[in-house]
Protein backbone atom coordinates (compact mmCIF):
# COMPACT_ATOMS: atom_id res chain seq x y z
CA UNK A 1 0.00 0.00 0.00
CA UNK A 2 1.08 3.46 -0.89
CA UNK A 3 -0.58 6.35 1.33
CA UNK A 4 -0.06 9.91 -0.20
CA UNK A 5 -1.46 12.93 2.28
CA UNK A 6 -3.11 15.65 -0.07
CA UNK A 7 -4.77 17.93 0.93
CA UNK A 8 -8.37 19.68 0.67
CA UNK A 9 -6.36 22.31 -0.86
CA UNK A 10 -6.09 20.52 -3.96
CA UNK A 11 -9.65 21.32 -4.48
CA UNK A 12 -10.20 24.61 -2.33
CA UNK A 13 -7.10 26.84 -3.02
CA UNK A 14 -6.81 29.93 -0.88
CA UNK A 15 -5.19 31.94 -3.82
CA UNK A 16 -4.20 34.45 -2.07
CA UNK A 17 -1.55 32.81 0.19
CA UNK A 18 -0.98 28.58 -0.54
CA UNK A 19 -1.88 28.54 -4.70
CA UNK A 20 1.76 26.51 -5.46
CA UNK A 21 1.24 24.70 -2.49
CA UNK A 22 -2.64 23.98 -3.59
CA UNK A 23 -1.26 23.23 -7.07
CA UNK A 24 1.20 20.74 -5.97
CA UNK A 25 -1.59 18.77 -3.91
CA UNK A 26 -3.71 18.87 -7.02
CA UNK A 27 -0.98 17.00 -8.94
CA UNK A 28 -0.37 14.76 -6.20
CA UNK A 29 -4.21 13.62 -5.84
CA UNK A 30 -4.60 13.02 -9.78
CA UNK A 31 -1.01 11.48 -10.46
CA UNK A 32 -2.54 9.32 -6.99
CA UNK A 33 -5.30 8.39 -8.90
CA UNK A 34 -3.47 7.61 -11.84
CA UNK A 35 -0.86 5.70 -10.41
CA UNK A 36 -3.88 3.57 -8.62
CA UNK A 37 -5.20 2.22 -12.02
CA UNK A 38 -1.67 1.37 -13.24
CA UNK A 39 -1.05 -0.89 -10.10
CA UNK A 40 -4.13 -2.32 -9.00
CA UNK A 41 -4.07 -5.69 -11.36
CA UNK A 42 -0.50 -5.93 -9.14
CA UNK A 43 -2.32 -5.81 -5.68
CA UNK A 44 -0.99 -2.34 -5.24
CA UNK A 45 -3.77 -0.18 -3.18
CA UNK A 46 -3.35 3.82 -3.23
CA UNK A 47 -4.50 5.81 -0.34
CA UNK A 48 -5.02 9.40 -0.81
CA UNK A 49 -5.90 11.07 2.38
CA UNK A 50 -6.86 14.58 2.35
CA UNK A 51 -7.22 15.96 6.18
CA UNK A 52 -8.07 19.14 5.76
CA UNK A 53 -6.19 21.79 7.58
CA UNK A 54 -3.59 20.80 9.70
CA UNK A 55 -1.55 23.29 11.94
CA UNK A 56 1.87 22.34 11.35
CA UNK A 57 4.88 24.76 11.71
CA UNK A 58 4.19 26.08 8.50
CA UNK A 59 0.75 26.72 9.15
CA UNK A 60 1.66 28.84 12.11
CA UNK A 61 4.09 30.85 10.56
CA UNK A 62 1.18 31.19 7.85
CA UNK A 63 -0.59 32.91 10.55
CA UNK A 64 1.65 34.81 11.60
CA UNK A 65 2.26 36.43 8.22
CA UNK A 66 -1.68 36.96 8.46
CA UNK A 67 -1.67 38.11 11.72
CA UNK A 68 1.20 40.82 10.81
CA UNK A 69 -0.04 41.95 7.55
CA UNK A 70 -3.93 42.71 8.76
CA UNK A 71 -3.11 43.56 12.21
CA UNK A 72 -5.06 41.01 13.73
CA UNK A 73 -4.29 38.53 16.54
CA UNK A 74 -3.25 34.68 15.71
CA UNK A 75 -6.32 33.92 16.88
CA UNK A 76 -8.19 36.04 14.28
CA UNK A 77 -5.96 35.18 11.82
CA UNK A 78 -6.64 31.08 12.46
CA UNK A 79 -10.68 32.17 12.16
CA UNK A 80 -10.58 34.11 8.37
CA UNK A 81 -8.83 30.72 7.25
CA UNK A 82 -11.75 28.55 8.68
CA UNK A 83 -13.78 30.54 7.53
CA UNK A 84 -12.11 30.79 4.10
CA UNK A 85 -12.36 27.05 4.15
CA UNK A 86 -16.12 27.61 4.45
CA UNK A 87 -15.87 26.39 8.51
CA UNK A 88 -14.47 23.51 10.00
CA UNK A 89 -17.11 21.83 11.83
CA UNK A 90 -14.51 20.41 14.90
CA UNK A 91 -13.93 24.38 15.28
CA UNK A 92 -10.10 24.20 14.95
CA UNK A 93 -7.52 23.01 12.54
CA UNK A 94 -6.65 19.30 13.35
CA UNK A 95 -3.06 18.64 14.91
CA UNK A 96 -0.25 16.30 12.35
CA UNK A 97 -0.52 13.45 15.61
CA UNK A 98 -4.42 12.93 14.81
CA UNK A 99 -4.07 12.75 11.12
CA UNK A 100 -0.96 10.20 11.43
CA UNK A 101 -3.33 8.28 14.03
CA UNK A 102 -6.00 8.34 11.39
CA UNK A 103 -3.75 7.04 8.57
CA UNK A 104 -2.31 4.27 10.69
CA UNK A 105 -5.42 2.69 12.25
CA UNK A 106 -7.41 3.70 9.73
CA UNK A 107 -10.09 5.23 12.07
CA UNK A 108 -10.73 2.37 13.84
CA UNK A 109 -10.40 3.64 17.06
CA UNK A 110 -11.87 6.43 17.93
CA UNK A 111 -10.08 9.31 19.80
CA UNK A 112 -11.25 12.51 21.08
Amino acid sequence: MIIHIASIQGKLPLYESTLPYAAAKAGLINYSKGLSKEVAAKGVRILTVSPGWIMTDGSKRMMERISKSEAISIERATQSVMNALGGIPYGRPAMPEEVAELVIDGGTIPTV
